[in-house]
């Protein structure tokens, strides 16, 4: 699980805070190259177009006859290798739109998300307080992060209209929903400000030895529990495979009375 710093809202650090489970480090680079390709090719709008030898006006008779003037022979001046001619090969109209499955989408946001908090490049925020559009109270606040020279993607936990105005202005400030981020978005930015009630998680309250002391403690109930649950496993399987031992005995001798059985009664009709 990995940790961020934690803010106030006037842009003072208070502590740490412990990210959600989803925040295990974990970036995939593969995915994150789907969703970067899929994200770019998805904005081009595919208009570019060239003429063909058919498309170019002109060119609607032999430039010199056959035979008989010892140059190459040549049908008409809209070829591709003519000055002016048409174009082989050239690009044409058509869509570069690439459709993600859903899963795929998500596996890369949350890359995007690990690299990040990783890199020690998320911080969190209890609350973005705007009473109104300021472009000067976003400078400032970014300015007290020490993000200035960086770009910055500020997260809000739900729509917030004066926090998207007051960092329109900036140009390396980008201001949007935590829900509607994707991968590409997370890592155009070199810094992530997400509110507090958006990303989930626990603010720490001890630091140092105690919050230690507490996360040994915690993996050592994680473990024990592992080993008890693997003890009641076993103790499961044995007791199956006792149930069928028995079961097989019995079968066995159920087998063996018939068989004697059997040899009885032969004997009696001999």
């Amino acid at each position: 699980m990995l940790e961020a710093q934690l803010y106030t809202a006037a842009a003072k650090k208070k502590g740490t805070y412990a990210l959600p489970r989803e925040f295990d480090g974990t970036v995939n680079q593969a995915v994150l190259y789907d969703a970067v390709r899929a994200f770019r090719g998805n904005q081009r709008r595919g208009t570019h177009s060239t003429k063909t030898r058919s498309e170019v006006s002109g060119g609607g008779r032999k430039p010199w006859r056959q035979k008989g003037t010892g140059r190459a022979r040549q049908g008409t001046i809209r070829a591709p290798h003519w000055s002016g001619g048409g174009v082989a090969f050239g690009p044409k109209p058509r869509s570069y739109r690439t459709d993600l499955p859903r899963k795929v989408k998500r596996q890369a946001r949350q890359a995007a998300l690990n690299a990040r908090a990783s890199e020690g490049s998320l911080f969190v925020i209890e609350a973005l307080e705007f009473d109104g559009p300021k472009t000067r109270q976003m400078a400032e606040l970014v300015d007290k992060l020490g993000l200035t020279d960086r770009k910055v993607l500020v997260l809000t936990a739900e729509t917030r209209s004066e926090v998207y105005l007051s960092g329109r202005n900036l140009p390396e400030v980008r201001v949007m929903r935590y829900a509607d981020a994707a991968a590409y978005d997370v890592l155009w930015s070199d810094a992530l400000v997400v509110e507090q009630a958006a990303i989930g998680g626990h603010a720490i309250k001890g630091t140092g030895r105690k919050a230690s002391a507490g996360r040994e403690v915690r993996a050592k109930k994680a473990s024990g529990a592992a080993t008890r649950k693997k003890a009641a496993g076993r103790a499961m399987a044995k007791k199956r495979a006792g149930k069928k031992t028995t079961s097989s005995r019995a079968t066995k001798q159920a087998a063996k009375k018939q068989s004697k059985k059997g040899r009885s009664e032969g004997r009696g009709h001999a």
